[in-house]
Formats: structure tokens, C-alpha cells, sequence
């Protein structure tokens, strides 16, 4: 074999050391989130009422699972009377799909400011931890909604069958094998336009430090072997 041959397939194991990390990276744990318009048909103290929604769920690893939180972009229901601020406490389930089945209680705060009469109620972000019981791609979509207040409850049912708002490929910690049913708690996500995260950044720079590495050992042999034939010549 020419020396010239033999610099050419050195540097192509190189390359393709390379890209095989590159081929690692991207094979991280993905996640999907659509906002979905969710019909929600609200029965409240005074009657039957229907808003539609969009409904962002998002999720955050920690630890050994996940913190969801959902988010409502409008109001779905009003009161006759003003609520006082603290007045109105509202909740959640998110039903759990694809590898998983069951639902996600969420909750949150209380409403921080007074809600005038016959106005929409805004609803703040729901949130909960939820920790996989089975490996595989789990589905979150939009279920019933509860608002408690004044001593009264309004239960919102999604009426459209919408679609999930978020998809994630976990991994339970104990590598799967569980069996579906309910699945994570009211344990107390971001919001806004941020993508979801679906696992420590300190894996992603190591899966990337890792390429690098592969990629520097092949360059190292390449300049090892180029001195060395120079030296024998």
C-alpha cells in the first residue's frame, strides 16, 4: 500500500469517527409539543358554558422524571360575581398516551388578581411531576379541567377529542417493563416559546465531547504515522 493510500483511508476512519459521534448527538431523547385548540364544555353553578383554548403542555426533565406544566392562552369560563383575588383555585388532568395510560393531576396557583364579573376567567399554568413507569414515547393531552370557587365547582370536559400537546420519548428508571395505569403526582415548567427539554444538558455535551474526542484520536494517528514514515524515508 502507497503511503498516499494509506493517508487517504487513515483520514476517511477519521471522518467517519466523526460522524458516527455526530450520528450519537443526535439520537438524544426528542420531544414534540403542539399547541392544540381544545373545546372545553364548562358546567358551572348557573348553567351550561363553552370556550375553546389553546392548551400548551410542556415538559422539563428533573431527576427521575419529569415537571409538565400546562398552559391555557384564554379564558374558558366567567363568573356572574367578582372573584376576589385568591378566589378561584383551578386544576387539572392530563391523560397519559402512546407507552403509558392513565392521567397527570396538575394544579395551580390561585388567581393573584381580582376577576370581574362576566369576564373570562384566566387560568394559570397548571403544573405536576410526572415520573415514567415504562420506557417508550408517552403522549400528554388535555383532559378535564376543575375550577373551585366561592364554595362552588365548575368541571370543563374537552368536547373536540384534541389531539396531545406534547409527546416525549422517556425512559423509566428502572428500563420499562411497568405496567400502565395512573402515573405521576400533584407534585409541584417553564412557559413561553422555548422548546421542551427532555434531559440534562450535561449529556449533550458529553455525547458532543465525545465525538470531538474520537475525531482528535484519529487527527493525533494521522500526524503520529506522517512523522513517523517521514523519519523512516
Amino acid at each position: 500500500m502507497s503511503y498516499r493510500t494509506y493517508q487517504k483511508r487513515t483520514a476517511a476512519l477519521a471522518l467517519a469517527a466523526a460522524l458516527a459521534g455526530s450520528g450519537v448527538l443526535m439520537a438524544a431523547p426528542a420531544a414534540q409539543a403542539d399547541v392544540q385548540d381544545v373545546n372545553y364544555q364548562c358546567k358551572t353553578p348557573i348553567g351550561n358554558k363553552g370556550a375553546v383554548s389553546p392548551i400548551d403542555i410542556k415538559g422539563v426533565k428533573s431527576g427521575s422524571g419529569y415537571k409538565i406544566t400546562m398552559s391555557f392562552q384564554k379564558g374558558v369560563s366567567s363568573s356572574p360575581v367578582e372573584l376576589g383575588k385568591g378566589a378561584m383555585k383551578p386544576s387539572a388532568v392530563i391523560k397519559l398516551g402512546g407507552a403509558e395510560t392513565g392521567s397527570l393531576p396538575v394544579s395551580g396557583p390561585a388567581n393573584a388578581e381580582a376577576v370581574p364579573a362576566n369576564t373570562p376567567i384566566k387560568i394559570s399554568d397548571l403544573s405536576g411531576t410526572y415520573t415514567p413507569a415504562k420506557s417508550g414515547k408517552v403522549t400528554f393531552t388535555a383532559g378535564v379541567l376543575t375550577i373551585k370557587a366561592l364554595g362552588t365547582t365548575t368541571t370543563c370536559t374537552p368536547a373536540n377529542s384534541p389531539k396531545p400537546s406534547l409527546t416525549l420519548d422517556v425512559k423509566s428508571a428502572g428500563g420499562g417493563g411497568a405496567s400502565g395505569g395512573s402515573s405521576g403526582g400533584s407534585q409541584s415548567t417553564p412557559s413561553g416559546g422555548e422548546l421542551p427539554q427532555t434531559g440534562p444538558e450535561d449529556s449533550a455535551i458529553a455525547l458532543g465531547t465525545l465525538g470531538g474526542t474520537v475525531l482528535l484520536a484519529g487527527a493525533a494517528g494521522v500526524l503520529w504515522l506522517t512523522r513517523r514514515n517521514q523519519a523512516a524515508r
